[in-house]
């Protein structure tokens, strides 16, 4: 292929629409703006985000605050320092720390969060990890498990 052999698809280029040339053109005298009003004269009509005098939405969001997410997923969370008073060896899930009292509230899954220090080596269940929760839970020898949401 060569640069003189190139060509537009058909179709791909349409005429400009030439208007103000005479009523048999189609679009003669007002050129399809209509008869009068703010949008039939010349120039750009309104400004971007003008909504006919109502108060424009860029107008009516509040600004300078933190907009709430709408599907927010929320986490029961403990760090890993917390779990270093448990036995080595012992499975750790939401249910079991409920039971031994160092989680008081289910507030959904159960997600660990590195912060902390941990010396024994557990198998922990959860729904979600820190990176630095499971390179710690690692290092001490423990497992991390993935429970689907």
């Amino acid at each position: 292929m060569k640069l003189h052999e190139l060509a537009s698809q058909t179709g791909s280029k349409k005429r400009k629409r030439r208007v103000g040339r005479g009523i048999s053109a189609g679009q003669g005298a007002s050129c399809g703006f209509g008869m009068r009003g703010q949008k039939s004269r010349s120039g750009t009509g309104t400004k971007p985000g003008f909504e006919g005098g109502q108060m424009p939405l860029y107008r009516r969001v509040p600004k300078l605050k933190h907009f709430t997410l709408v599907n927010q997923k929320v986490y029961t969370i403990i760090n890993v320092g917390k779990l270093s008073s448990l036995s080595a060896g012992s499975e750790v899930t939401l249910a079991s720390l409920i039971e031994q009292g160092i989680i008081t509230t289910n507030d959904g899954p159960l997600k660990i969060l590195g912060n902390g220090e941990l010396s024994v080596s557990l198998n922990i269940k959860a729904a979600a990890f820190t990176a630095g929760a499971r390179s710690k839970i690692e290092s001490a020898g423990g497992t991390c498990e993935l429970l689907s949401k």
